[in-house]
């Protein structure tokens, strides 16, 4: 999985424009998204027709703020340059939520 280095939302923007991808947002600190981590490997197995990218809300917190990120860990579902999903909430997820969420999504 990529980790996103620091930028803007208008260098997300070009980076992002073509493809499908999924971000997950996160944070070193975070119990919940701590939880999550050992699973994300398998989830991306799973859901190879996407490109996930880990985005630390620390390092990038204007880019988390543009996406309306307040709690995290939150996955948001581009394609194309435009979301078309989000699970975000400041909840503790599991696997099977993360794993349904992407069902829907993709």
């Amino acid at each position: 999985m990529e980790t996103l280095a620091h930028m803007d939302m208008n260098e997300f923007n070009q980076k992002f424009k073509q493809g499908t991808y999924v971000l997950f947002f996160t944070a070193d600190w975070c119990p919940d998204c701590n939880f999550i981590k050992p699973a994300m490997p398998e989830i991306e197995q799973d859901f190879s027709q996407a490109k996930f990218i880990t985005i630390n809300r620390d390092d990038n917190i204007e880019l988390a703020a543009d996406f309306g990120i307040m709690g995290i860990p939150s996955f948001v579902v581009i394609q194309d340059g435009k979301e078309v999903a989000r699970l975000v909430n400041k909840k503790r997820k599991t696997k099977e939520e993360v794993e349904n969420f992407l069902s829907q999504a993709l």
